[in-house]
């Protein structure tokens, strides 16, 4: 799952080298935490958020196939106070 991820998002951006997908275990499934570079956060969350919602959706199916729960998350990195 983390490679399809990784796959689809990095084909959306237009920084693709920046695509990170981290797995972290959670009691009842997985999170999928999404980083990326700030400028393509809008392409990936899409027009009123449909982007992201069809990419949540095939990775839900695509865990229930396995028996399991997923839940997909963009983490967005906020600048440092020394950084702007």
């Amino acid at each position: 799952m983390q490679a399809f991820l990784e796959f689809v998002v990095s084909g959306l951006v237009n920084h693709p080298e920046s695509v990170s997908v981290t797995r972290v275990d959670q009691g009842g499934g997985t999170l999928y935490e999404l980083r990326m570079n700030p400028e393509d956060v809008g392409k990936v969350i899409g027009r009123s958020g449909m982007t992201i919602s069809a990419i949540r959706t095939l990775a839900q199916v695509g865990a229930e196939r396995k028996g399991t729960r997923c839940a997909v998350e963009i983490v967005e990195e906020r600048p440092r106070r020394g950084d702007r």
